[in-house]
């Protein structure tokens, strides 16, 4: 038998990912991309409804005020996703609520000037005021490294090798959001990411008009499936005499949202009232807006690749990340109680579809919008039991690591350099959140436990973040580490001519501002 050749053996890399059948701006017919928007709609749902079914409670609200707190998220989601698809990185990325914002939230719930309130309602409402003005004071800093490009000059300093932990961990990093919430409730969960398996994967195949309908929309016959077996189980009784917990992830019914939901109701700015400001509070809520804009730089690497597009240039890259902190001025000004981030499981599906069309994002964003004015609608699609949607995330959480580990096609893995960087890393990105949350689950403080809350918020949110410390270690270590003889290793050859806006000819046809911007705001 003759040897192989080598191009047998290897595959040649490729700057844009093949097999998408719409890339970022090419689009579907009307039908479809309605379908496929309110697909991205659903999936935005689990964040949307998990982050206020946490908090509320323990701030002193009732069921009315989480629905209320629900459709204000969705309404400002699909405000600052708009705003990113026209004006930011104009990548196809849902910008939905943020668990990096989780640590300083509840540090501020905790504070005793607000917990020792005994009215729930006032409680409530003043711990919610206090979020609103930290959040206004901490997006001022996306808002200055985005706009002031301080950004895209950080950027020099990525590589696709330091790059490769911070995308792959933006996905393997949610693990925790995955299998263990999927155990909670197995007989939904399995059946749920057995058949979306099944429909997206073995199943693609099938068409029906010319559409592999089965795999473009096998979220939403899969949700559809399971979501109406789980309210069979729900009213066969089921549930009844099993515990709460099990209860509360596997019940159909136990979310009050639909009897608490407005018919209609549209969010407004200061509608919780006049928020208050506090150094300490907003000093902690900084640190949390830096892990949201090192994920968010991570997950629209990812969207770049899964949209069929180039990378995102600095200047572009930048440009968006001062939209996204202007999406987190909205969150402060409206009242969320979280702040804004890319949404990796919207941005895994876009390889699960094997759609990366803007206009899709775009009608996701309309949905949000009038579902969250349509209360009794919205908190109908907001009742399917979140187990759902983590058995999705098993899915959609490992396609975005892929993406990240796909980047190493443009590096020399044959270096020892190399591979020294990436494993500990990715190793370091897993290890020391995990520790972070095992001595917070067992002590009920983070590690860093001095009488200066606003550092112990600050240091605490950092570390929690899987792709904020492999950044931290990635780019450190690349940027130190025999730097000035591994050009080639760390793949520089191939990322330096999407540095710039000019340095490729197709970044122009992918990130051009609409209307003709491009005349008052010129790319660098």
């Amino acid at each position: 038998m003759a040897a192989p050749k080598p191009e047998e053996i290897s595959h040649p890399p490729l700057d844009q990912l093949q097999g998408l059948e719409y890339c970022i701006d090419s689009n579907p017919s009307w039908g479809e991309a309605i379908a496929l928007g309110f697909q991205h709609y659903i999936l935005a749902l689990g964040t949307a409804v998990m982050i206020p079914s946490f908090l509320v409670p323990l701030m002193g609200g009732t069921d009315g005020d989480k629905v209320r707190v629900v459709q204000t998220l969705l309404f400002v989601e699909g405000i600052n996703t708009l705003l990113q698809t026209l004006f930011g990185t104009r990548l196809p990325t849902v910008i939905g609520g943020s668990y990096a914002f989780m640590v300083p939230v509840i540090s501020i719930i905790h504070d005793s000037s607000l917990a020792n309130i005994e009215n729930p309602h006032v409680r409530f409402l003043n711990t919610m005021r206090a979020v609103q003005g930290a959040l206004i004071v901490a997006s001022s800093i996306q808002i200055i490294l985005g706009y002031s490009q301080i950004w895209a000059i950080c950027s020099r300093f990525f590589s696709p090798l330091g790059m490769v932990p911070v995308i792959a961990l933006a996905g393997f990093g949610l693990f925790d959001r995955g299998f263990p919430v999927v155990g909670r409730c197995v007989e939904i969960g399995i059946p749920m990411f057995i058949l979306f398996v099944i429909f997206s994967q073995y199943l693609k195949n099938f068409h029906a008009r010319q559409i592999p309908i089965l795999e473009r929309f096998a979220l939403l016959i899969s949700i559809t499936v399971i979501w109406a077996y789980a309210h069979l189980l729900t009213v066969g009784g089921a549930y009844k005499h099993r515990p709460e917990l099990t209860q509360l992830n596997c019940r159909t019914d136990k979310a009050n949202l639909i009897s608490s939901a407005p018919w209609i109701k549209i969010p407004y700015p200061l509608q919780w009232g006049a928020p208050t400001f506090d150094a300490g509070h907003a000093f902690g809520m900084m640190a949390a807006v830096l892990v949201s804009l090192i994920e968010s730089t991570g997950a629209y690497k990812a969207a770049s690749r899964l949209a069929s597009a180039t990378p995102p240039p600095a200047h572009v890259l930048s440009r968006g990340i001062g939209w996204q902190g202007i999406g987190i001025l909205f969150n402060g000004l409206f009242g969320t109680l979280t702040g804004s981030s890319v949404s990796v499981e919207n941005v895994g599906l876009l390889g699960s579809t094997r759609v990366g069309s803007r206009r899709v994002v775009q009608i996701s964003a309309g949905f949000m919008i009038f579902f969250s004015i349509l209360g009794k609608f919205g908190a109908l699609f907001a009742s399917i039991p979140f187990t759902i949607f983590a058995a999705l995330y098993c899915v959609l959480f490992g396609l975005v690591a892929s993406v990240g580990l796909s980047f190493l096609q443009f590096t020399n893995m044959n270096s020892m350099r190399n591979l020294f960087i990436t494993g500990v890393a990715l190793f370091l990105g897993l290890s020391v959140p995990e520790y972070f949350r095992e001595y917070t689950a067992r002590a009920t403080h983070g590690p860093a436990h001095t009488s200066a809350g606003w550092f112990n918020d600050f240091l605490n949110t950092i570390f929690f973040s899987s792709p904020t410390v492999a950044m931290i270690v990635a780019v450190f270590l690349d940027n130190t580490l025999d730097y000035k003889d591994s050009a080639r290793d760390r793949g520089m050859p191939w990322w330096v001519k999407f540095r710039t806006f000019k340095g490729d000819s197709r970044n122009e046809e992918f990130y051009t501002l609409p209307f003709n911007l491009n005349r008052f705001f010129p790319p660098s």
